[in-house]
């Protein structure tokens, strides 16, 4: 269908097709969002079009911004090149944003020439950056009209490439011909002067240097983009596709992140399959080449030395890239055509995504990459100015309350302590003083880090039981000096950490073990150390490398070990990872080598279950909570979990206020747009997040559209009783009673004989659907349901989730043509589980959706109890803004009564507001609570609770004409505070039933009216 532009708010909006009443409204206050530069929270309902209206609505905006800087640009230009302005005439006006405000006084005594001396170098300043711009425009834009319209280019660049192919294949094998001969001749007397030296071409010391060589052509400067990003990979495919769909599709320069899993092309760095050991590999093979560049350039003239071979990447090449950077802003690609392109080209579709960022007018990215400051600084993205669209925004808060929360178990810590030891014991004569003395610092950090937790790093994890069981919540400050480590300044710890990489030190290799054979016997020493340390060779014998008892000798441990990296002593502490089984098992046999240690055995793997992968070091997991530490005093908590083992116990640190790290995203951008299908409660968005992050209530706006669908399509209902009259409350107390379970049974089983297609049941978690399931076995309402419709669980492996929705989408269409007793298909779910975001039942896959109870979070939990008790305290407080990112205030040692062992305990609100009040940072005023207002700890627990409810309902209804029921079976639903957290386009429709008897006839009518229409 042709193009059309449609208008709305005097804006001319360009669409793929007639859009909808509520999408011209969408695209129209998002354009007044983003020209205004203010915080926007869009709600648009799944089916309704919402990513082409923020397409169409944002790169609306961007086109007119673009031509109203231009034409500014130009008309400053021409004023600064009037020879009438040449010191006589009225100069050139700057920007608004470098023009001094008129309030801003002026230096006092300063006189009026020297004013207008800096005035005028300012506007010539100004004129020199916008002509520099413009040149660097142009060149662009002729580069890639060029590469367009010019297939020769392509095709030039492809030889150009199989060229350089066929050359190293020559090398490769003149290099096989020289090492399989028997050596170089003896030459006579003078003979030697006649023999060439190494050469080496121009192209070839130019390629040398990599991407250095030409920096400069790699980096543009930063226009005016806007940075999209959502949860998954392919969320952002989705999305692109429907860029390139869109009229904007042709013309838009768009650029796709991703991770180096996503989009490495060198096989060797890909087959590792741990992240972190993909990312270690890609710098090591980078260090290799600038490390072999920084060899050559020292090299005086005329002297030849022979370089031991190291890997490099061939994807790392500046004129590749520099390809690759073009060929990815000419047009619209995803992450897979991102690869595909880089195979072709032989160029890193990583780089060159990132060196193709600051040309770039739309980047898609992954949430984490924008969220964390360092991984932002890493790809090179920056805020300032800039506009940020955050879709599927419903679960933010978490987000970035998980990217920043750290754990570490006592198993990772006494491994990290081991590894870091040997390495200190192996290497320490080589060791500079303040190496050894920061390893002996991080060494004392882990110890007392264990000890805390009521262990020894000098036995093993596996064996230690602690004789205190619990867990234990401590602010930074406290849990410092109750670990001991007060005195030590963390901060100069992590930053060594950074920089000398110690955790990739000690880290297993990422290339694999060498073969046994090649290694060199040691005899054994008179008293073999604790530690694994190397011993002086001798000559092999037989029996050489064996000790008394015919057990591996130490030295000869030591040496295998070292093939394998610094292995734990004590026994195996983490499960092997499924990347590198072999290496896991080289360690395995490590382990079970050692005297006196007995490795445990590892526990077999079912089929198909899916495991994390391991990381390559556990000193990164001791890093990353090092930083988190350093990071946020009194908006972070450290939880301290004692479960009967070392092994099983941990260290989490728990990030209370999220704030502090948006607020640099909302402080540098120029807009930031909050998107998603279901926002309710907005109230944590503007109280938690946007409040504390220093946004005025005046910059943030709200806009909530209805639905597409018919009005009588939906049928939101709340039913307070069952059949039988029992009073539907599923408090934690009342659900588990067998008569609650038989009622809520009963009342499926009529559903079932009235609703065609399928039935989606939602409970509040596995566990209460795995009793629910048992019961109704036991008394035969298993049976009588399955006689409607065939029944499904939801798996909890996420490689089953597919095939069970396959075998569920099969059996429904299976029923609807062959008729009969079964009808359909009824899905036992769990809120907030594989089933309740995600995924599509359109259609007849979900005619009716089922909420059992309400799924509040667990009130046990020692997180929630913390987080809600911070927003008491916070929240209704006359003066209470969390505090920004900065280093932790010099603590002063807490007096008082220890906590009992096994209770959890909450940090005070006094000394919190003591603590702030020593950082200095400014508090910003809030409104104190309203007498029956509702404590913001209480309402967190309701917006979650609320949260995860919108999100489990939002499966059905996907598109204009589908049409579902909405089944609500608690009585607390009818309560006008729940009420007004639904969802607009179902609240206003939602009919709240006191008996079952009218809620079943409305149903019926329903599902009657709508399968006989369709």
């Amino acid at each position: 269908m042709a193009d059309k532009t449609e208008e709305a708010g005097g804006v001319h909006f360009p669409f793929p097709f007639t859009p909808y009443a509520i999408q011209k409204d969408f695209m129209a206050a998002l354009y007044q969002v983003l020209e205004a530069g203010k915080i926007g929270i869009f709600e648009s309902p799944t089916g309704t079009g919402k990513s082409l209206s923020l397409i169409c609505g944002a790169l609306s905006w961007l086109r007119d911004f673009e031509q109203k800087k231009q034409e500014e640009e130009e008309r400053l230009l021409e004023a600064g090149a009037d020879p009438l302005n040449d010191g006589k005439g009225q100069a050139p006006c700057p920007p608004p944003s470098c023009q001094q405000s008129p309030g801003s006084p002026r230096a006092a005594g300063e006189p009026d020439w020297v004013t207008q001396f800096v005035q005028k170098k300012e506007e010539r300043e100004l004129v020199d950056r916008l002509k520099e711009g413009q040149v660097r425009r142009k060149k662009r834009e002729e580069r890639l009209r060029q590469i367009r319209h010019n297939a020769s280019l392509k095709f030039a660049a492809k030889r150009m490439r199989q060229e350089d192919e066929e050359t190293e294949r020559l090398l490769r094998l003149s290099r096989e011909m020289l090492a399989a001969g028997t050596g170089p001749e003896q030459l006579a007397w003078g003979e030697d002067e006649l023999v060439l030296a190494e050469y080496e071409s121009d192209e070839d010391k130019g390629s040398a240097s990599g991407v250095d060589a030409d920096e400069d052509d790699l980096e543009e400067e930063h226009v005016t983009k806007i940075y999209y990003c959502s949860r998954t990979h392919s969320q952002l495919a989705q999305f692109v596709h429907e860029v390139q769909k869109s009229p904007f599709g042709k013309d838009t320069r768009l650029v796709s992140l991703g991770s180096r899993q996503n989009l490495c092309v060198n096989e060797d760095v890909r087959k590792l399959g741990s992240v972190q050991l993909i990312n270690d590999r890609c710098v090591e093979l980078q260090r290799s080449k600038h490390e072999e560049k920084s060899v050559i350039e020292e090299e005086k003239p005329g002297r030849r030395r022979r370089l031991e071979p190291r890997a490099t990447c061939p994807f790392y090449n500046h004129k590749q890239l520099q390809l690759l950077r073009d060929e990815v802003l000419l047009e619209v690609k995803d992450i897979e055509q991102l690869v595909a392109l880089g195979k072709e080209a032989r160029a890193c579709p990583y780089y060159g995504s990132r060196f193709a960022i600051p040309a770039a007018q739309l980047v898609v990215l992954p949430y984490q990459i924008l969220l964390h400051a360092a991984a932002r600084q890493a790809a090179g993205i920056r805020l300032q100015g800039q506009v940020v669209v955050i879709d599927e925004a419903h679960n933010l808060i978490d987000t970035i309350t998980g990217i920043h929360s750290v754990e570490v178990s006592g198993s990772q810590l006494c491994q990290a302590h081991s590894q870091l030891l040997q390495y200190m014991e192996r290497y320490g004569k080589r060791l500079k003083a303040k190496n050894l003395m920061y390893i002996k610092q991080i060494l004392y950090v882990l110890e007392k880090f264990v000890t805390v937790l009521g262990g020894n790093v000098k036995q093993s994890p596996n064996t230690q039981s602690l004789s205190q069981a619990g867990t234990e919540l401590k602010t930074v400050s406290d849990f410092l000096f109750q670990s001991q480590i007060d005195n030590i300044n963390l901060f100069k710890v992590k930053r060594y950490c950074e920089k000398s990489m110690v955790s990739r030190k000690v880290r297993v290799p990422l290339r694999g073990p060498p073969s046994l054979s090649s290694v060199r016997l040691f005899s054994w020493p008179a008293e073999p150390p604790n530690a694994l340390s190397p011993c002086s060779p001798c000559g092999s014998s037989p029996g050489a490398g064996r000790g008394p008892s015919g057990s591996l000798s130490q030295p000869l441990l030591s040496s295998l070990s070292q093939l394998f990296g610094f292995t734990e002593r004590y026994g195996a502490v983490l499960a092997p990872s499924r990347e590198q089984p072999k290496l896991s098992g080289f360690q395995h046999f490590l382990q079970s080598l050692q005297p006196g240690v007995t490795a445990a055995p590892a526990a077999p793997a079912e089929e198909g279950e899916d495991r994390a992968p391991r990381p390559a070091s556990p000193l990164m997991h001791i890093e990353g909570f090092l930083a988190a530490l350093t990071t946020a005093n009194q908006d972070g908590r450290v939880i301290l979990s004692r479960q009967g083992s070392l092994s099983q116990s941990s260290l989490k640190f728990l990030l209370l206020n999220p704030a502090v790290h948006f607020a640099q995203v909302v402080k540098e951008c120029r807009a930031v747009v909050l998107a998603g299908g279901t926002m309710q409660p907005v109230s944590d968005f503007r109280e938690q997040l946007l409040a504390c992050a220093g946004v005025e209530a005046e910059r943030v706006v709200e806009f909530s559209c209805g639905h597409v669908i018919p009005a009588d399509n939906i049928l939101p209902l709340v039913i307070c009783s069952g059949p039988s009259n029992q009073q539907l409350e599923f408090t934690y107390q009342k659900r588990e009673l067998p008569q609650m379970m038989d009622e809520t049974g009963r009342i499926l089983c009529n559903l079932c004989n009235v609703v065609p297609g399928g039935v989606v049941c939602f409970f509040p978690s596995y566990a209460y659907q795995r009793q629910v399931h048992t019961h109704w076995d036991k008394s035969g309402l298993l049976a009588r349901l399955a006689v409607r419709k065939k029944i499904f669980q939801e798996p909890q492996r996420v490689n089953q989730v597919e095939q069970v929705l396959l075998e569920y989408s099969r059996c429904i269409q299976h029923c609807g043509q062959a008729g009969g007793m079964v009808t359909g298909a009824l899905m036992f779910s769990v809120v907030g589980g594989k089933m309740s975001e995600g995924i599509n039942f359109s259609d007849n896959l979900g005619r009716c959706v089922v909420m059992v109870g309400m799924p509040f979070p667990s009130i046990r939990s020692a997180e929630l109890q913390e987080k809600m008790a911070y927003l008491d305290q916070t929240l209704p407080l006359s003066f209470s803004m969390p505090s920004p990112i900065m280093p932790a205030a010099v603590p002063t040692r807490p007096t008082g009564p220890a906590p009992e062992p096994g209770c959890v305990t909450v940090t005070e609100n006094t000394r919190r507001r003591q603590e702030s009040a020593l950082t200095g940072h400014l508090l910003c005023p809030s409104q104190p609570r309203a007498p029956g207002q509702v404590p913001p700890g209480k309402a967190l627990v309701e917006n979650l609770c609320m949260k995860a409810v919108n999100q489990s309902i939002g499966r059905a209804i996907r598109h204009q004409k589908d049409f579902a029921s909405i089944v609500l079976l608690d009585q607390r639903y009818a309560r006008p505070p729940i009420l007004a957290k639904l969802p607009s386009w179902i609240r206003d429709r939602v009919q709240v039933k006191a008996t079952f008897g009218p809620a079943f006839a409305a149903l019926r009518k329903f599902h009657r009216e709508k399968s006989g229409s369709s």
